[in-house]
Parts: C-alpha cells; structure tokens; sequence
C-alpha cells in the first residue's frame, strides 16, 4: 500500500511547489532558485544573496521603480 501512496506524495509536493511559485511571480517575487542559478550562470563574480537579502532586494525593485532586469 505505502508504494502507491509514495508517488502520490511526490505529486502533491511538486504541485505544491509550483503553486507556491506561482503565487510567488503573481506577487512580483522571482523565485530564487531560478534566481540563483542566473546568478551563477551568467554572474558567477557575484556574491549569492542570502533569500532574506534576495526577497528585500526584489521588494524595493518592485514599489521604489528601481528594478528591472540585470540581462
């Protein structure tokens, strides 16, 4: 019985996770995965901000008009 229940859990969870990350986008917050990932892609001379430090970042870049896209 717990196989079956095994792949309905990882489902859930994965669903969970793009709903929080929609939600997230919805609100004007990136998600910081995908954040960090860029980063080190394309920035890797670039310190990775912490989430607190990522999130306030995008918060002042939202309501302050001082955003937008390093690329």
């Amino acid at each position: 019985m717990s196989m079956k229940i095994a792949p309905i859990k990882r489902t859930l969870q994965a669903a969970w996770k793009r709903a929080v990350q929609t939600a997230r986008l919805c609100c004007g917050v990136p998600d910081y995965d995908v954040y960090v990932k860029h980063l080190r892609e394309h920035h890797p001379e670039r310190t990775v901000p912490s989430y607190a430090e990522f999130f306030r970042e995008r918060q002042v870049a939202r309501y302050k008009g001082t955003g937008g896209r390093c690329c």
